[in-house]
C-alpha cells in the first residue's frame, strides 16, 4: 500500500479484510492525495470465504474508476482471498481496456513482509504495464532507493540522490513522491540504465526489467551517507555511465571541501572524550545497519560493535552484505547479525562491553535498553515514535552532516 501511495494520483485497490488499510492510518505522514482511509476496499467477510470473492473484486474495481480521481490502479490482494483462492488475475484482466490502467500485484501478508511487497508492486507496473522501448536517452538513468514510508527519510533522501546525480551530468528518473507519477513510469524504459541503491530490496526488479525491458543496471548496494562513501558512488556511478572522470572529481571537491570545513568547526566536539561514544550499534534494515555503520567508521571513526539487520534479509543475499560489513576503512571489520527477535537483539546489546557510553541507532523499541544502559539513543529506524520527518534526509554529504548533527544533539544534552 505504502508503495502505490507513494506514486503521485496512483490508487490502491485492496482485495482484503476492512481492517488492513487501517494499519497505515497511525503512520505519520500517510495521509496525502489519497489517505488510507479512503482506500478502496472489498471488505470480504465470511461469506466471501465460502464463495469466493472475485465479483466483489470486478464490482470494486469498477466502482473505483467511476468515483476515484486517479492515473493508476493497483490491486492488492490481502491473505483471506490468496487462501480462498480467488484469481485476481483474471478480475484484472477485464480491465485492460479501461480508461485509466489497471494491475495486480500478489501481496498477501503470510508471503513476506514489506520489503519483498514494494518488490511485488515494482515487478507488476514492469511486466504488466510497461514495454521494451527501442529508444534510449542517453543521461536518463531510472534511479531506485528506499522503500517508501517504510523508511520516514525515503523522500528526502531520493531528491538528494537526484541532486547528486544531476550535478555530474545524468538525468534522473524516480517515480515516487512530488511531481513524480504514471509519467515518469511511462518514461522508464526509455532509460540508458537502472541504478539501485540498495543492499538487496529492488535487485530482482533489476534483474526483471533486463530481461523485460533490455535496460542494464548498475547494483550499488550502499546508501552513500557522508563525504567517504558518496565519493565512492559517484565514481562508480560516473565510470558506469562513462561521465567524463574530471567532472565527476570536480563535483566531488566541491562538496568535501564544504563537509570538512563544517567537520573542522566542531572537531572539539569529537575529539572530546566525555562526549564521544566509542562503539555504537545500529539497529535497523540492511540498508541503514550497512549505510550508518560506513559512515560512523569511514568518516567519524568510531567503533562498530555487533550491528543488527531486522528486515528479514532472504539468505541469498546475506553472504554480501556481510562483506560489506567487512570492507571498512583502517582494516575494520564489524560483527552482523541478521535477527528479528527483538528479545535477542536487546539481550545482545545489554551483553556487550562498550567501553563507555553505547551509541544506539534504531527503532523506538531499542529506546528504553539504551537507557537503562545510560546510552545515548537516536531513532533512526521503524517504528518510529519521536520525530517527524517532512524532506530530511542522510542521503550524500549534506544528509551526513544531517546525521551527525542528531547524533551529537542527543551526545551533548546529557551534560546540559
Amino acid at each position: 500500500m505504502q508503495t502505490v501511495q507513494a506514486i503521485e494520483r496512483a490508487c490502491p485497490v485492496l482485495h482484503s479484510g476492512p481492517g488492513c488499510a487501517q494499519k497505515l492510518s497511525d503512520t505519520i505522514g500517510s495521509s496525502g492525495y489519497l489517505s488510507p482511509q479512503i482506500f478502496p476496499c472489498t471488505s470480504i467477510n465470511e461469506k466471501d470465504v465460502v464463495f469466493g470473492g472475485v465479483k466483489k473484486l470486478e464490482t470494486t474495481i469498477e466502482n473505483a474508476l467511476k468515483v476515484i480521481d486517479a492515473d493508476l490502479f493497483v490491486v492488492l490482494t490481502g491473505c483471506i482471498p490468496e487462501i480462498v483462492g480467488d484469481d485476481a488475475a483474471e478480475v484484472v484482466s477485464k480491465f485492460s481496456n479501461a480508461d485509466k490502467p489497471v494491475i495486480y500485484a500478489s501481496t498477501a501478508g503470510f508471503k513476506g513482509n514489506n520489503y519483498k511487497g514494494h518488490e511485488q508492486v515494482i515487478d507488476a507496473i514492469v511486466t504488466q504495464y510497461l514495454k521494451k522501448s527501442d529508444e534510449k536517452e542517453e543521461t536518463l538513468v531510472n534511479l531506485w532507493a528506499d522503500v517508501p514510508y517504510q523508511d520516514l527519510f525515503w523522500l528526502g533522501n531520493i531528491r538528494e540522490l537526484e541532486n547528486l546525480l544531476r550535478e555530474i551530468g545524468l538525468k534522473p528518473n524516480t517515480i515516487f513522491g512530488y511531481k513524480r507519477g504514471l509519467e515518469n513510469i511511462k518514461k522508464i524504459p526509455k532509460a540508458k540504465f537502472n541504478l539501485l541503491v540498495s543492499p538487496w530490496v529492488g535487485l530482482k526488479n533489476m534483474v526483471s526489467m533486463q530481461k523485460e525491458l533490455d535496460i542494464p543496471y548498475l547494483h550499488y548496494p550502499v546508501l552513500p551517507i557522508g563525504a567517504t562513501e558518496t565519493g565512492k558512488f559517484l565514481r562508480e556511478v560516473g565510470k558506469f555511465a562513462n561521465i567524463n572522470q574530471e567532472k565527476v572529481e570536480e563535483v566531488i571537491k566541491q562538496h568535501e571541501d564544504y563537509f570538512y570545513y563544517l567537520i573542522s568547526r566542531y572537531a572539539d566536539l569529537f575529539l572530546e572524550n566525555r562526549v564521544i561514544n566509542k562503539q555504537f550499534s545500529v539497529v535497523a534494515d540492511a540498508q541503514y545497519a550497512l549505510s550508518i555503520t560506513k559512515f560512523l567508521v569511514n568518516d567519524l571513526g568510531l567503533l562498530p560493535a555487533k550491528q543488527f539487520v531486522t528486515d528479514d534479509t532472504p539468505k541469498e543475499y546475506r553472504e554480501k552484505i556481510k562483506q560489506e560489513f567487512e570492507n571498512l576503512n583502517y582494516g575494520i571489520k564489524a560483527e552482523v547479525l541478521f535477527e528479528t527477535d527483538g528479545f535477542k537483539i536487546h539481550n545482545g546489546i545489554k551483553s556487550h562491553d562498550y567501553h563507555g557510553y553505547p551509541l544506539i541507532l534504531g527503532g523506538y523499541y531499542e529506546k528504553e535498553v539504551t537507557e537503562n544502559l545510560k546510552g545515548n539513543f537516536l531513532n533512526i529506524s521503524w517504528p518510529f515514535l519521536d520525530k517527524v520527518v517532512f524532506d530530511n534526509f542522510y542521503a550524500g554529504y549534506t544528509g551526513g552532516i544531517r546525521l551527525i548533527e542528531d547524533i551529537y544533539t542527543v551526545a551533548v544534552r546529557r551534560f546540559n
